[in-house]
């Protein structure tokens, strides 16, 4: 039987003959092997045109298909039926090893576990293995099963069940303080957004303060300089009317009111130039203040008291915003109480003489008096309103204040005494 599967086997695939096919030689090859061995070969430009060549596995000699290829060979019909019946009645073929064509697998290797052939054990990487009879290893594992599986006693599978539910239990802890974690940075950072935002619209709030008291202060001014620029346009346009009016009377006339209004546009006074600075500013104050913020500081973290000052445009600035060492904010704070308590004193003083020297003797000092209280309320009026920016309800404020001082005081009745 071995040696009729030899001759029913393909030299090529070393496999059963599968549609077996006859060259001109007189070999027979598997249709597939001679379809690879034609699509292999190059050599076409030797032969005629529309013949293709094939060198036959066998006896090496060079035989001419014809025109229609492989598939116009003649088949071995005798060949085919022998394969078939011995695929249908013989006995199952072992298989054949892959390193070694034609050698069967016919031993198991115990250290790989896996059938191999003679030469794998002899001269291939199964060499020095020890093997066995498949069958033989077969029956002597039987009983291994049942064995291994005596071994899985209860108490290993609760100690696997206990372990399972806790690592389940510490899993579900780690978790749930995770979920804690995230809420805690969540609220945390929200509570920075809402600080920040709450400091921020702080600060937007002084600034657009700030950007009103600048707008007061220029727009009337800017208003009046575009009333000026407008009449003046309109005394230009004037003065070419004039020139063009023929009637002497109506040009006289114009004359005179042309006259009178660049008289009033000349005479009037131009208003003075407004030199504001705003302080402090941010990007001085935020590197001063805002540098050395901690977290926990944040909610007490400064906001300036931003001002728009006439004439000091440097002064330093307090921790909490306002100016605290320029010499507007001094003498603003001071000047004014000192000049009253002067004026006061010297008043009281000059009282407590007798009648007589109160005579001609003080006269004179009483009109120095006088004379040193009429400048000190122009010059503190003067520079007050300049600071404060408060003009005409500034001075009202200071005229009553100096009224409702010396009322009491009847200086003239206090002389003639």
């Amino acid at each position: 039987m071995d040696n009729l599967e030899e001759d029913l086997t393909c030299s090529v695939c070393y496999s059963l003959f599968s549609d077996p096919r006859v060259l001109p030689c007189s070999h027979t090859f598997c249709r597939g092997c001679l379809d690879s061995l034609l699509h292999a070969s190059h050599n076409y430009s030797i032969w005629r045109p529309l013949r293709q060549p094939l060198k036959c596995p066998n006896c090496r000699s060079m035989v001419e298909l014809p025109v229609a290829g492989v598939d116009a060979l003649p088949t071995n019909v005798c060949l085919r039926a022998i394969v078939e019946k011995y695929q249908r009645d013989g006995e199952p073929r072992p298989s054949l090893c892959l390193e070694h064509p034609r050698q069967p697998l016919n031993m198991y290797c115990v250290q790989d576990r896996k059938l191999i052939c003679g030469l794998c054990l002899t001269m291939g990487q199964h060499q020095g293995h020890a093997i066995d009879d498949l069958q033989a290893a077969f029956d002597r594992e039987k009983q291994t099963p049942s064995l291994l599986l005596a071994r899985l006693s209860e108490h290993r599978w609760a100690q696997v069940c206990e372990l399972g539910e806790q690592l389940e239990q510490d899993k579900a802890h780690c978790e749930a303080a995770v979920r804690q974690d995230r809420q805690e940075v969540t609220q945390f950072f929200h509570m920075l957004e809402t600080a920040l935002a709450r400091k921020k619209q702080a600060y937007l709030e002084v600034l657009d303060k700030a950007f009103d008291e600048v707008s007061r202060a220029y727009d009337p001014l800017i208003h009046k300089v575009k009333e000026l620029q407008e009449e003046h346009l309109d005394l230009l346009s004037l003065a070419a009317s004039v020139e063009e009016e023929d009637s002497p009377l109506v040009f006289l006339e114009k004359v005179h009111v042309f006259r009178e209004r660049v008289d009033d546009f000349t005479g009037a006074s131009l208003p003075s130039a407004l030199k504001i600075s705003v302080t402090p500013r941010a990007v001085d104050y935020l590197h001063q203040h805002w540098a050395a913020v901690t977290l926990s500081s944040l909610d007490e973290a400064p906001v300036p008291k931003v001002r728009c000052c006439h004439q000091c445009g440097g002064m330093a600035a307090d921790p909490r915003g306002g100016p605290a060492h320029g010499n507007c904010w001094l003498r603003g704070r001071l000047l004014l109480p000192l000049l009253s308590l002067l004026l006061v004193a010297t008043l009281c003083w000059l009282s407590v003489f007798s009648r007589d020297l109160r005579g001609e003797l003080f006269m004179p000092i009483w009109d120095w008096v006088q004379l040193a209280y009429a400048l000190t309320q122009a010059l503190v009026l003067k520079w007050c309103s300049h600071v404060f920016s408060t003009g005409e309800m500034f001075l009202q404020q200071m005229t009553a204040f100096f009224t409702s001082l010396m009322a009491p005081l009847n200086l003239s009745l206090l002389f003639k005494c």
